[in-house]
């Protein structure tokens, strides 16, 4: 399985490459810096430098050429105002739902963020909200598509450990989970194209990640 990530320096599209490169897939890495080339390569994924603020549906979609799936992981990240929330995680998931669609390929899946149903309290921090308009902006429009997506709104996340055991539902209680735990979960629905339709919430919890993972297709 040939699988291009979206984000791909980031922490849990990192963790994601060394799953799939473990058991033999091709991880395929979009990134802004090409200085982060060598942490793919070291992940077992196969770097592409493509700035997904500055860059076009046709040149993505040749970057998509032979993918099984695509995989959208990026984030404007820490720091960055509400600008970059809208230019990232809404315009950067919509671009590679067009391209997806110009490239024939048909499975994405979209990791979101667990609070994007209600609108942000009145005293939310601006960045922040924006964030959480932004994620819910790119949900609509991507999931809107002919394609076979799956969105993962994960809670809040930690570097811990993976615990292998997990909460996965469309609507779970707060909580949070490890990003290697998302990335196995990333994995499984990546090996369930009968997820493909769903938006689930995510955290830790009490059932092996497989089990949760087929439960949704019975």
């Amino acid at each position: 399985m040939r699988v291009v990530i979206a984000g791909g320096h980031g922490k849990i599209a990192k963790l994601l490459e060394r799953d799939l490169a473990g058991r033999g897939d091709t991880p395929v890495g979009l990134i802004r810096n090409p200085d982060h080339a060598a942490a793919l390569r070291a992940a077992g994924a196969e770097p592409v430098v493509c700035d997904l603020e500055h860059t076009d549906t046709d040149t993505l979609a040749r970057h998509l050429a032979d993918a099984d799936a695509v995989v959208f992981a990026a984030g404007a990240g820490p720091g960055s105002g509400t600008d970059r929330k809208d230019t990232v995680d809404r315009g950067a998931a919509v671009l590679l739902a067009d391209a997806a669609v110009r490239a024939g390929v048909r499975r994405y899946l979209l990791v979101s963020s667990m609070g994007v149903d209600d609108p942000p309290a009145p005293d939310t921090d601006d960045v922040w909200a924006a964030y959480l308009r932004a994620k819910k902006a790119a949900e609509d429009d991507v999931t809107g598509r002919d394609l076979d997506v799956t969105v993962l709104r994960p809670g809040r996340l930690t570097d811990d450990e993976p615990g292998g055991r997990i909460t996965l539902a469309r609507h779970v209680p707060p909580g949070a989970i490890s990003r290697a735990d998302v990335a196995h979960v990333l994995l499984a629905l990546l090996e369930t194209p009968g997820t493909a339709g769903h938006t689930l919430e995510l955290v830790a919890g009490d059932t092996p990640v497989a089990d949760a993972v087929d439960a949704l297709t019975r």
